[in-house]
């Protein structure tokens, strides 16, 4: 069956389809000896694919990888930043940052601190990020003064962002001063900075976000200790098999 050829590549785990798509401007991608298109399509059964001359098939793509990172401060949440950022790649060893088409699953903003999966299952990644499946994700919100009732109950209930209302959120209070809030907050949607967008529209201002958790996977090293920021760590057994029930 024919698809598009960034959707193949990104299946097999060569790259992310966004990856996978500047492959095929720049001209690195054949099918059966010509140059692909942007859109062109091909039949991974029939058709003879290569990036830079090396035939590429199921048989030999790289093996699937599944890692958490602890996103520091200033880190951009993509393979390669054309303002030449360090990115959430930077952050792995050369042996699984190169030729392993490992990509980030969603995104954190430079600003963001915490959890963000990477793989080079391209399948798991289109899943995940489809809107119908929602994984929860759990941050640590640091607030500029103290929240309201009234303003956690609408955040807690939704509210309208770009015409659109935000799903209801799990929204408790940690600490609280005159000065400052802790909030833990629980989303099972991805909108683009979404808590800043919320907390801006409640009128506080967000000083600190940070990703604690991606469903029941935690930022804790295989000892239970906390994930160092800027480190990384594979995902165990049991954490693959929570999030490929989470999908099926």
């Amino acid at each position: 069956m024919a698809e598009r050829v960034q959707k193949i590549l990104a299946q097999w785990g060569i790259a992310s389809r966004r990856r996978a798509e500047e492959m095929i401007v720049a001209g690195r991608v054949r099918r059966n000896g010509k140059i692909v298109q942007l859109g062109e399509k091909a039949d991974p059964e029939k058709d003879h694919l290569e990036i830079d001359g090396k035939k590429i098939e199921p048989a030999n793509r790289p093996k699937r990888l599944y890692i958490l990172v602890n996103k520091p401060i200033g880190v951009v949440s993509t393979c390669k930043d054309p303002q030449n950022r360090p990115t959430v790649i930077d952050l792995l060893p050369d042996s699984l940052a190169s030729e392993t088409g490992l990509h980030p699953v969603g995104r954190l903003d430079i600003n963001t601190t915490g959890a963000l999966l990477l793989t080079n299952d391209g399948q798991l990644t289109l899943t995940l990020t489809h809107p119908r499946y929602h994984l929860p994700k759990t941050y640590r919100v640091w607030l500029d003064g103290a929240i309201d009732r009234l303003a956690l109950q609408r955040w807690r209930e939704g509210i309208l962002l770009g015409g659109k209302k935000t799903l209801p959120a799990q929204v408790e209070i940690l600490k609280q001063t005159d000065q400052k809030t802790l909030l833990e907050v629980i989303l099972v949607e991805g909108r683009n900075r979404q808590i800043r967008s919320v907390a801006e529209e409640l009128g506080y201002h967000v000083l600190k976000l940070h990703r604690s958790a991606i469903g029941r996977i935690q930022l804790n090293s295989g000892n239970n200790s906390p994930l160092p920021l800027g480190d990384y760590r594979f995902l165990t057994l049991d954490e693959l098999k929570y999030l490929k029930n989470q999908i099926n």
